[in-house]
């Protein structure tokens, strides 16, 4: 890619307003359309006409309707006053080039800084590594992971790569792959395709509704456990806690999810190990472990697997064992 002629529109979304959001005023329902971005971005969004409703330019308070149109610019100015606080935080860089980085998060880490996490964050890391990244979108993420969730991310290094990768990603064209283990044994793989959108009384948890946006995930058995499947699930959506609430919307929550209601589940007579391991995780078993995309400089294709941390390992490992039991 041309890294000299940077472009100056990042992005360009386009949303239909959703049931739930009827009524609201337009810098609200942006919020919630928009939650990758800042309350700040979006309201320079609004007052630029770069957030424009049905094709007009709109005030914040103008009230949205069911079926409206918005659409979104994303002006790369509009990043040059958003400074973000380098910080030396802990994850591993898997690959670096000139358009692109991957990068390994641990679990306990906020990725993005925002209510009640504005800084120590994995992107004051990623930005104190890469000061370039300062003013793209978002530090020049691509997607996200949840706090308690380990794996893979893309980031974008210039802002011609970071628009090509946002438009594949919508179209679906970057594979993700998680591991994941959750409570109950599974008859068989499957997909679960539920709209998604946020809880009106919990506002940090999100919910299947018929009025949320549209979310699809595969999923497929790796193993069977004596009380635990282990899945290897793919995303076609992304959305907010997706795979977390669609496995609980099926009965199936993944294994130390307590906000989508998965309690420890024990195997009848577990073993020592299983029973120690399972009612100390401390987070859901979530693991982003395969990203795939094709970048168009000579249309390769790109693959990167991130090794299971060492939480998830030990208990895989102590199910492995508890299993053994009905051969022994």
């Amino acid at each position: 890619m041309n890294r000299s002629n940077e472009t100056k529109i990042f992005e360009i979304q386009a949303s239909a307003i959703p049931e739930h959001l009827s009524g609201f005023r337009l810098d609200h329902a942006a919020c919630e359309l928009y939650a990758e971005y800042s309350r700040t971005v979006l309201k320079k969004c609004i007052d630029g006409n770069t957030l424009r409703l049905n094709g007009a330019a709109a005030k914040p308070s103008t009230k949205v309707k069911s079926g409206d149109k918005i659409e979104l610019e994303v002006p790369h100015e509009i990043y040059d006053d958003q400074k973000m606080l380098p910080q030396k935080v802990d994850f591993d860089l898997i690959a670096e080039n000139q358009d692109f980085i991957v990068v390994n998060k641990p679990s306990g880490i906020v990725v993005h800084p925002g209510a009640g996490n504005p800084d120590r964050t994995l992107l004051n890391g990623i930005i104190n590594e890469f000061p370039e990244l300062q003013h793209l979108p978002r530090g020049g993420l691509i997607h996200r992971i949840d706090k308690n969730t380990s794996g893979l991310l893309l980031v974008a290094r210039n802002s011609q790569s970071y628009a090509f990768l946002s438009k594949i990603l919508q179209k679906r064209a970057i594979s993700r792959i998680y591991l994941t283990v959750v409570n109950g044994i599974m008859v068989s793989g499957g997909s679960v395709e539920a709209n998604i959108r946020r809880d009106n009384i919990v506002r940090t948890r999100m919910k299947v509704s018929d009025s949320g946006r549209y979310a699809k995930t595969n999923f497929r058995i790796l193993k069977k456990y004596r009380a635990h499947t282990l899945l290897e699930v793919q995303l076609e959506t992304g959305r907010t806690h997706q795979i977390r609430v669609h496995m609980a919307s099926i009965g199936h929550p993944i294994l130390g999810d307590t906000t989508y209601g998965a309690r420890p589940h024990m195997p009848k007579n577990p073993t020592a190990s299983l029973r120690e391991v399972v009612s100390t995780f401390s987070r859901q078993a979530l693991h982003a472990k395969r990203l795939e995309f094709i970048f168009p400089e000579k249309g390769k294709k790109w693959s990167f697997v991130s090794p299971l941390p060492s939480d998830l390992n030990a208990l895989i490992d102590a199910l492995d064992i508890d299993a053994e039991k009905l051969n022994s």
